[in-house]
Parts: structure tokens; C-alpha cells; sequence
């Protein structure tokens, strides 16, 4: 018996102190398309850190997807979308500071990455991000890719951007901080929604961000 209780003992205590993958956070964008669970990435500390906070503050809540471009991505996080009159453009907002660039991982679809306005540190936006859609590309494109931005992809990120998709003509320019791992249709229905000149979809699509 005591043998036994060594056991189940030992194995709590391996199972609660830092089995990779414990210290995931995962946070939750509900739309009326569906929702999407993302994990966000410890490899982008502080990125990391600011959408939580302004998540748990409430910020995001009753933003819109502002701005949606099929193929390419869909951005939001502009406080200024919040109630907004139909028609009016948008995309200038924030929460009055910006991010230090933590810029690495590419932009495979379903990547959350930050928005920024063109500034020499690639800082990004305190509050706006985007999703990126895209589709899949072949090794032509890739490797034209790899030339332009003088970017080496693993095998694994070839066959992912084969496969999957993405847009990796934004690699190392803007910060990728996590990822959807649930709910990548919602990033298609959203994608095909009517929109205007300015890619303002004509139907407010808002959304609600919770951390899991």
C-alpha cells in the first residue's frame, strides 16, 4: 500500500510542477460567427501580458472586427469602434502607448499578430491586432518569399504555409503573439462578409475577448 501511495504521490507532484504545457494561457474572441480560442505565446512576453490585461479590464468588449480583407487578414482592436456610426472610417485608435516589437514567428493563418502604424522599430499598436487568413502557397512563392525578406523557413513552416496558408509577406515586420487552435472557420465567415471601400464590413461584426 505505502508503495502505491508513493506512486500516485510522486506522479501529482510531477504533473504540478511544470510539465510543458502547463503554463499555456489561452484566451477566448466570441463574435457572432462563432468563437475562437487562441493561445498566446510566452515567446511574446509582453504582448502576451498587455492583451491580458486589457482583456480582463473589459477593453475589447463591444469592439469591432473593423477591418477585413478576405485572403489576407481581419483587424480589430480599435477603441474608437465601439458604437460607431456606419459608414465612419476607422482604424486610428488606441489605448495611448505602443509595444516594443517582439517580431519572429511567421504568419501562418489562424497567427494573432499586432497592428502598427510604420514607425523604424516596428513598434506595435497598445491595442489593435489582426488575424491573418491568406491561403495556402506554393514553393515558388515561398522561396520567392524566403529571397525578398531574406527569411530561411524550416521544412515544418514550408509545409505549413503549403498547407495551411498564410501571408508571409508581413514576416519580420510585425509581431505574431499567438494563435487559434479552435474555431479557424470563424476567421472565414468573417472574411466573406460585405464591406465598403475602406474594407469596413456594412454589418458590425463585434466582439467580446475573455482569458481562459
Amino acid at each position: 500500500m505505502k508503495n502505491y501511495l508513493f506512486i500516485i504521490l510522486s506522479l501529482c507532484l510531477i504533473s504540478c510542477n511544470g510539465k510543458k504545457g502547463d503554463d499555456k494561457t489561452y484566451a477566448l474572441i466570441e463574435t457572432d460567427f462563432g468563437n475562437m480560442k487562441i493561445e498566446l505565446y510566452n515567446s511574446t512576453p509582453g504582448h502576451k501580458e498587455n492583451f491580458i490585461k486589457l482583456a480582463k479590464e473589459g477593453f475589447y468588449d463591444g469592439l469591432l472586427f473593423h477591418r477585413v480583407i478576405d485572403g489576407f487578414m481581419i483587424q480589430g482592436g480599435d477603441p474608437d469602434s465601439k458604437d460607431a456610426a456606419p459608414g465612419v472610417r476607422l482604424g486610428g485608435g488606441g489605448p495611448g502607448y505602443t509595444i516594443p516589437a517582439e517580431i519572429g514567428a511567421p504568419h501562418f493563418k489562424g497567427t494573432l499578430a499586432a497592428a502598427r502604424t510604420s514607425n523604424p522599430e516596428k513598434r506595435s499598436s497598445g491595442s489593435q491586432f489582426y488575424i491573418t487568413h491568406g491561403s495556402p502557397l506554393s514553393d515558388q512563392a515561398i522561396a520567392n518569399y524566403e529571397k525578398q525578406k531574406g527569411i530561411t523557413y524550416s521544412d515544418a513552416q514550408k509545409e505549413k504555409y503549403k498547407k495551411l496558408g498564410g501571408a508571409p509577406g508581413l514576416d519580420m515586420d510585425y509581431t505574431v503573439y499567438g494563435e487559434v487552435v479552435d474555431g479557424m472557420n470563424v476567421i472565414d465567415r468573417i472574411a466573406k462578409v460585405a464591406k465598403d471601400g475602406s474594407d469596413r464590413p456594412l454589418e458590425d461584426v463585434k466582439m467580446k475577448v475573455r482569458i481562459l
